[in-house]
């Protein structure tokens, strides 16, 4: 039997030329089972790893069911932390690249007036964390009368989290008639009871995996005096000297300590915890995607759901005070096929959480002995040489997809009476451009974006400098972002 590509599925042209473009080839299990259920409409319960192509599973179908020509939002997807939103949001837009799906990212710690003025455009696709979707619920900016489809992505996070009261409080606000998707890695009772309150016998879809965790992650766990922890993560780093490494700590605290000592020992190294301010979260976690540093140090914060592939160990650097968050911070590492690679130090007072955990996943981890002096130093040039190589920047796979895509700024907006048809008209009719080749536009009160699909974007400036847009001649140029 031949393997299943998204051709097999009834998909528009737009959204099969977005995934090719994406690199998107076979789909994963999960969005084998998804997308089709999904496609029909069905209310879906789905328990799947993180790592498992989740996000595909559901944007793959939102993209392809929303009306275009509708200016309301019409799906709206609950993720648990502004991260996971703005990825979210990101992969949404670039499934949804030729049929110009706009999806709006709404989060805390972002000014409020923004993302009101973004909800004023059309709006297919709104994802966000569910505090600051109520706040917008509450203050009338987020309009609901036309949702049809609910995604509540990471459900039993965010019940770990506190949200769940929020997530019911959203639901009870949306129309009755709509399709409603639930997806987590692990059911605990109260994401079983969401399910059975507010869904409509949904098509219950689970993705097996070796117990809780993928059988492409290796662990192993290492006894280790608190006082020693550090020393101990050297002489592993050397000895296993990876490619990519997240280091989990318990707090914020133990993050800036580890991060501090790694970087005056010459490492390439960032870190990432909630006390951050939020843009330089997104900077950091763009950074280590782009492969510009090889060791993060985390809180728990970076293990739900941000999307990097090739990270090829995470290291426990504190065992987790939650059994749930061993398996999402492990699966970090062992995904879309790739090995991995999951050592955890244990200090004599972790006992308790460690037999936690292990009742949890189902497996005693196999103990290994902290490196001896002499591997270390047989290791130690190898180590030293890849510290002081430069990066290897990863390709994006939404480079392709981007190289081809130009947005133009425009000095008009909606107090020059200007509306998207109008900019779609005028650029329609230059020569050799086709409606086809403008992507998503955005019509603010002054100002206005569009995007040029297809690599046509030099060729659409130069002859729009000198073309009126509705009787005004108005300057446009490369936009900045």
């Amino acid at each position: 039997m031949s393997e299943k590509t998204f051709k097999d599925y009834a998909l528009s042209d737009e959204i099969v030329r977005a995934l090719e473009s994406l690199a998107y080839e076979t789909p994963t299990e999960v969005q084998r089972e998804v997308i089709p259920v999904a496609l029909e409409k069905k209310d879906l319960v789905v328990k799947s790893q993180t790592g498992s192509g989740k996000t595909a599973a559901y944007g793959i179908p939102l993209c392809e069911l929303v009306d275009w020509n509708e200016n309301k939002p019409q799906a709206l997807i609950l993720t648990p932390t502004r991260e996971l939103a703005v990825q979210v949001n990101e992969d949404i837009t670039n499934i949804g690249r030729f049929k110009r799906i706009k999806a709006t990212a709404v989060y805390g710690k972002h000014p409020f007036h923004i993302q009101k003025a973004e909800l004023k455009q059309r709006t297919h696709i709104v994802v966000g964390t569910p505090g600051r979707v109520l706040d917008h619920i509450e203050k009338g900016t987020l309009a609901l009368q036309r949702i049809q489809f609910v995604v509540i992505d990471e459900a039993d996070e965010m019940l770990n989290m506190g949200f769940i009261e929020q997530v019911q409080a959203i639901i009870q606000q949306l129309p009755s008639e709509r399709v409603t998707m639930l997806f987590s890695a692990t059911f605990p009772e109260d994401v079983a009871n969401l399910s059975r309150k507010y869904m409509d016998e949904p098509v219950h879809i689970e993705i097996k995996a070796a117990g809780l965790t993928t059988a492409a992650i290796e662990h192993s766990l290492i006894e280790v005096k608190e006082a020693n922890k550090f020393a101990l993560l050297q002489d592993v780093t050397i000895i296993e000297n990876p490619d990519s490494c997240i280091i989990f700590c318990r707090t914020q605290e133990h993050v800036d300590q580890v991060f501090r000592q790694l970087a005056e020992l010459e490492y390439p190294c960032d870190r990432i915890h909630g006390g951050m301010e939020q843009d330089e979260r997104f900077e950091v976690m763009n950074a280590f995607r782009r492969g510009q540093f090889r060791y993060l140090v985390a809180t728990d914060v970076a293990a739900r759901g941000i999307d990097i592939t090739n990270i090829t160990h995470v290291i426990n650097y504190d065992i987790p005070l939650e059994k749930e968050s061993y398996v999402h911070r492990t699966g970090r590492t062992g995904r879309a096929g790739n090995a991995g690679k999951a050592i955890t130090f244990v200090t004599p007072h972790d006992g308790r959480r460690l037999a936690d955990i292990e009742a949890y996943i189902g497996f005693a981890i196999p103990r290994a002995s902290a490196p001896s002096a002499e591997d270390v130093e047989e290791r130690r040039d190898e180590f030293e040489q890849k510290i002081n190589v430069g990066p290897v920047l990863k390709k994006d796979k939404r480079e392709q997809l981007n190289k081809q895509i130009m947005k133009l700024y425009f000095n008009g907006g909606k107090k020059k009476k200007l509306r998207a048809v109008d900019f779609v008209g005028t650029i329609a009719k230059l020569e050799g451009v086709t409606a086809d080749d403008i992507g998503i536009i955005t019509i603010q009160d002054n100002v206005s974006y569009v995007e040029i699909l297809n690599g046509k974007g030099p060729h659409v400036l130069n002859i729009i400098k000198n073309t009126t847009i509705k009787g005004k001649q108005l300057k446009v140029h490369k936009a900045n972002r």
